[in-house]
């Protein structure tokens, strides 16, 4: 569908706030603070020399400080620059036709927060945006314009697909991508069969699941007979919000997040949860902090 002059303003309008919102933040908040808490493509093992204090007693070297009678630390050098690589669900369940839905607009925001962390540092930064097809790249690179055209992307992109691959998604990045890097994934992961690939990814890149949660996908609101339709497949039925209803729903949703936490942490995988209802930029902060100082 051709885009009017109306949108494409609306579209201009909406990249600028998500840049002011989210330089603000990177800039009092962010920088830095993400190459300390992933480890990066170039955290490389250098020397060891000896123990001085205030070193991390982590880093010990055992066994060169016993063949050397005294205490001796390992030493890590960092290349300049990192790659930071987004991999951004705009299935229909995350993007429906319809309109921007809540989860959309949170992924929207993560998405300017973490490009513009990265351009903070002067590094790169690309992105994937995937439904059950790969529906657009964007090749990592520098530079304040580049972090605008990711957010442009974002928010201008018009899915053929609306299914859910993963799979597909992390088996792309995974082939694509030349060298080690930190590897965000943004979606709602209701898909499956995807863990196997995910641990390939995991294996090679430092990789964070970041799960976009709706209220909905917690408690069904009480109401009498509803119908409802999936927004990947089309399908359609009928639901009564009853105590009995909701309840079964709750468990459902809550067991397929335990399983989502549980797989995601046998495979070396990060993961954060972020509500809809809730601010993105503060949980992200939050994360951070909490992994500096693990």
């Amino acid at each position: 569908m051709a885009r009017s002059e109306s949108d494409y303003l609306r579209l201009i309008q909406r990249v600028k706030h998500l840049e002011l919102a989210s330089r603000k933040l990177v800039d009092g908040l962010f920088s830095g603070n993400y190459r300390s808490v992933f480890r990066g493509p170039g955290i490389e093992f250098d020397e060891v020399r000896e123990y001085a204090e205030g070193d991390d007693a982590r880093l010990i070297d055992w066994n060169v400080s016993s063949r050397m009678q005294s205490a001796y630390t390992k030493t890590f050098r960092e290349e300049r620059e990192l790659l930071l690589f987004l991999l951004v669900d705009v299935s229909g369940s995350v993007r429906p036709f319809e309109a921007m839905s809540s989860r959309f607009e949170t992924a929207a925001q993560l998405t300017a927060l973490l490009s513009f962390a990265a351009i903070g540092n002067n590094d790169r930064v690309g992105a994937l945006f995937f439904s059950d097809r790969i529906e657009h790249w964007t090749s990592p690179l520098k530079g304040r314009k580049h972090g605008l055209r990711i957010i442009q992307d974002m928010l201008s992109v018009e899915p053929e697909g609306r299914g859910s691959d993963l799979a597909l998604a992390l088996r792309t990045a995974g082939e694509a991508l030349p060298r080690r890097g930190i590897c965000v994934i943004i979606s709602d992961f209701k898909t499956s069969n995807y863990y196997r690939e995910l641990r390939a990814l995991a294996r090679r890149h430092d990789t964070l699941a970041i799960r976009v949660v709706d209220p909905i996908d917690i408690e069904f609101p009480e109401s009498g007979l509803i119908q409802l339709e999936d927004p990947e497949s089309g399908r359609e039925i009928l639901a009564h919000g009853s105590p009995g209803y909701r309840r079964d729903y709750h468990s459902y949703w809550q067991m397929h997040r335990r399983q989502w936490l549980r797989e995601c942490g046998r495979r070396g995988v990060s993961t954060l949860e972020i509500r809809t209802d809730e601010d993105a930029a503060t949980h992200l902060i939050r994360y951070f902090k909490r992994r500096r100082h693990r």
